[in-house]
C-alpha cells in the first residue's frame, strides 16, 4: 500500500486511513478493536496475537459500511475497560507504555506548546523554558519531521504555504 511508504505509517495507520478516508473495507487491529476481538472470542486465553484475530476481523467487517463499523468497534472497545480488567492485557502485543515525566516525548510537548503560545521563539529562550539536556536532539527531529522550522536562530511551528 502507498501509504505505508510515507515515514511513520504503518500497516494499521494505512488501513485506517482507506477506511475512514474513502469507507473502503480494509481490515486493521488498533487497541480498541484488539480489545473488543479479545474481550469477546478470547476469555481466559492469554498471548492473544494479532495473527489470531485478524481472520475474526475480517468476517465481521461490514462491507457495506466500514466507516461506521469501525466506529462502533472502536467507541465499544473504549468503553470496555470501564465495565471488565483491559482485555489487551492479554494480548502479546500488549506493552505497558513507560512514565511521561521525564521522557522525550514530555519535552516535544514542551517545545510544541510553548511554540505554539509564542508564536516564535529564540533557541536560547527556548532552551532555557525547556532545560533538557537533550534539546538540541529533539529539536532535531522536530526538525526533521516538519513540525517546526528553523530561521536563522528563531524557531517556530511549521505552517504549510497557503495558495
Amino acid at each position: 500500500m502507498v501509504l505505508e511508504t510515507f515515514p511513520g505509517i504503518g500497516h494499521a495507520t494505512a488501513r485506517s486511513i482507506v477506511c475512514f478516508a474513502w469507507n473502503i473495507p480494509t481490515v486493521f487491529i488498533e487497541t480498541n478493536i484488539r480489545r473488543v476481538f479479545i474481550h469477546s472470542f478470547f476469555t481466559n486465553v492469554d498471548a492473544v496475537s494479532d495473527k489470531e484475530l485478524f481472520p475474526l476481523v475480517d468476517q465481521a467487517l461490514d462491507r457495506a459500511n466500514p466507516r461506521e463499523w469501525y466506529y462502533s468497534i472502536m467507541d465499544y472497545g473504549s468503553y470496555l475497560p470501564k465495565t471488565v480488567k483491559n482485555p489487551n492485557r492479554r494480548s502479546s502485543h500488549y506493552a505497558k507504555q513507560s512514565a511521561f515525566d521525564g521522557s522525550a516525548r514530555k519535552v516535544r510537548g514542551e517545545i510544541l506548546r510553548a511554540l505554539l503560545a509564542g508564536k516564535q521563539m529564540s533557541k536560547i529562550k527556548l532552551k532555557e523554558h525547556v532545560a533538557d539536556d537533550r534539546f538540541e536532539q529533539i529539536i532535531a527531529g522536530l526538525i526533521k519531521e516538519g513540525f517546526i522550522t528553523e530561521n536563522d536562530t528563531m524557531y517556530s511551528i511549521y505552517e504549510a504555504p497557503t495558495a
